[in-house]
């Protein structure tokens, strides 16, 4: 495959910048909740506030690295915002069941 034929990154960094700020932060916050509420020892164990608090950054840095990945700011609002609404609903259909 040549250079010519592949699909280039594009420079726009302001709308990736945006996304991975925004819909980056939302999917840290999302995974935190998921592995508070359902990882080992449950919302009660002693010293998971502390752990939860730290890998936020850890997490939202990543994927915001990431972001600039995505071929478009378009793609990647798209994809970040449907992995947001698909776990904050997932999230929210397992907390109203169990």
């Amino acid at each position: 495959m040549s250079s010519a034929q592949r699909q280039k990154i594009k420079p726009t960094w302001l709308g990736k910048s945006l996304a991975g700020c925004f819909l980056g932060l939302a999917l840290a916050f999302i995974l935190v909740a998921f592995f508070a509420w359902y990882g080992a020892g449950g919302i009660d164990a002693p010293d998971k506030v502390q752990f939860n608090m730290w890998i936020i950054p850890l997490l939202w840095l990543t994927i915001f690295s990431f972001t600039y990945l995505f071929s478009s700011p378009k793609k990647a609002w798209l994809t970040l915002g449907g992995l947001n609404v698909t776990l904050y609903s997932l999230f929210i259909i397992l907390r109203t069941w169990l």
